[in-house]
């Protein structure tokens, strides 16, 4: 935990900010006005279903509720916090993922709990052992402060008992609560109690019969026998809305953001834990991520985005500042979005450091660095990520890392790793996206009308600058030439288009000003003299 969001002036201006995250920590505030009774930490929890790879919407959870608490921390001047994330491993695998190997094997441990399946990658001691250990490797690169919880160790180890008992001894009042809300079919099989078969291994679905909840026996048909059987130390699990409400209770949640998706679920798991004598965590519901399509993400399709895709075409910071913006509304979450990410994260947190501490408070910087326990970076990148991408692009695939540093030495000041290390990173992010996403569809095309009168043009002005000429001299040129009548573009949009088609080979690009200047002059004469050949 940084003192960054502790600032007494930060503080003062955290009161009124509207940012979401202090509109959110405010609920807990109300809740609490004079902290938790005993000095006890506020519990934030998060939950992740390892029945398939951990997705970008999986790190979105961890990261939204980790700036809530950090809005909290401000809010209260520092008041204790935890947060638990907790992983409903003891689930019985319902489908196999389609994006994991070996999809016969685990067809053959469907219904049986996820840490009880081999995994299928051959690394670790279970399936869900696997997934949770790839949700922790990223939660601890990106630097989060939180607990990891198991819930087969809470079943198996007995730490659950209590609450066990508690739901068998309330089994009528949930009953109550969940029958009306299921379809005729459903309601008939309905138990909030899913024992795990002494004889298969499998979570089974079927109707339990409570025979003593303090001991915490229970009766059910397993193969044909009707058996007495104890739900203690992992023999049962719960159904999923009644274990949500279980552990909230049990763990003491106060805060637990999720999707849009399970609103109703929301309402009734919070009915649970009131009928088990607890209350219903303070929480965000947000809009679900959705693939290209427009679909919603799915760990068993394994559509939109993993969390390394991203990050092999953009930064951590980036993705964290994709995450925090507007979690009310429906995003698409694709590679297409990330140099638009990339670029304006900087921008924005180029304008931190001169800010008012409102301003500072909505900027979404404040909250993507706040999370991971560190100050604003103040360091500004000498080019933007999208005319890096340009520059990678007109250089070629085969342009080496050391070619790219050497050529942007020339035309910025002290430009090499060393100095700018998360350019050095960006350059890797721009070399992999043009290798996989832009070169493949480049395509420069012949001017066509007044285009190439136009370039003419623009390669004479071009010849008579000198070198000190600036990006704005530049562009300055560039608008002049596709005002002009005579070369009959509707507006500058068809002109810049032109540009773009003609010389980079796309149908978008950067400000010509900016990229012909970090280009260079004589290099962009070639680009024109190739265009006009």
């Amino acid at each position: 935990m940084t003192d960054m969001h502790l600032d007494p002036s930060l503080r003062e201006a955290a009161q009124s900010s509207k940012a979401w995250p202090f509109e959110e920590a405010r609920k807990l505030v109300k809740r609490y006005p004079d902290g938790k009774p005993g000095g006890e930490a506020m519990l934030f929890e998060t939950g992740y279903g390892p029945s398939g790879l951990p997705h970008i919407g999986t790190f979105n959870e961890v990261l939204r509720t980790t700036m809530v608490r950090r809005a909290y921390e401000t809010l209260t001047s520092g008041a204790p916090t935890r947060l638990v994330a907790f992983s409903d491993d003891m689930d019985g695998l319902r489908k196999v993922p389609d994006n994991v190997p070996q999809q016969e094997m685990l067809r053959e441990y469907l219904g049986k709990p996820l840490t009880a399946i081999p995994d299928p990658f051959g690394k670790y001691e279970s399936f869900a052992h696997h997934n949770n250990a790839m949700l922790r490797e990223f939660l601890d690169r990106f630097g989060f402060e939180y607990e990891f919880v198991s819930s087969t160790e809470r079943y198996a180890s007995g730490a659950f008992d209590a609450a066990l008992a508690n739901v068998l001894r309330h089994n009528q009042d949930i009953l109550d609560i969940m029958l009306p809300t299921l379809r005729a079919e459903r309601a008939a099989t309905y138990s909030p109690i899913l024992p795990v078969s002494p004889k298969s291994g499998v979570v089974l679905q079927v109707p339990a019969t409570v025979v003593d909840a303090d001991a915490g026996l229970v009766s059910f048909e397993d193969e044909g026998e009707t058996i007495t059987h104890c739900i203690f130390g992992g023999g049962a699990k719960l159904q999923w809305k009644v274990d949500w409400a279980m552990r909230w209770v049990a763990l003491g949640v106060d805060y637990e953001m999720y999707g849009k998706d399970l609103t109703d679920s929301g309402v009734q798991s919070g009915k649970i834990a009131k009928a088990l004598g607890g209350r219903k965590p303070e929480g965000l519901i947000y809009e679900m991520f959705l693939d290209e399509k427009g679909e919603k993400i799915s760990k068993s399709k394994g559509n939109g985005l993993s969390i390394e895709q991203w990050l092999s075409y953009g930064s951590e910071e980036s993705l964290a500042f994709y995450a925090y913006r507007e979690p009310k509304a429906a995003k698409q979450l694709h590679i297409g979005v990330i140099p638009k990410a990339v670029d304006e994260y900087f921008q924005m947190r180029g304008q931190y450091p001169a800010q008012a501490p409102d301003k500072k408070l909505g900027n979404p910087v404040h909250h993507v660095h706040v999370a991971r326990g560190e100050g604003v970076p103040e360091t500004v990148l000498p080019v933007t990520f999208g005319l890096l991408l340009n520059l990678v692009g007109v250089m070629g695939a085969d342009a080496t890392k050391e070619q790219i540093w050497r050529y942007l030495g020339q035309y910025v000041d002290g430009a090499d790793a060393a100095t700018y290390p998360e350019l050095d990173a960006l350059i890797d992010n721009a070399m992999a996206y043009n290798r996989d996403f832009v070169a493949p569809t480049l395509a420069r095309r012949k001017p066509a009308g007044g285009e190439a009168a136009a370039l003419r043009e623009l390669d004479d002005k071009l010849a008579a600058l000198g070198s000190d000429a600036s990006a704005d001299d530049i562009q300055n040129i560039v608008y002049e030439i596709g005002k002009n009548e005579a070369y009959g573009f509707e507006n500058l949009r068809d002109w810049f288009k032109a540009l773009y088609e003609t010389l980079l080979g796309s149908s978008a690009g950067p400000r010509m000003g900016s990229f012909i200047a970090l280009f260079g002059i004589d290099n962009t004469r070639r680009l024109i003299a190739e265009a006009l050949a």
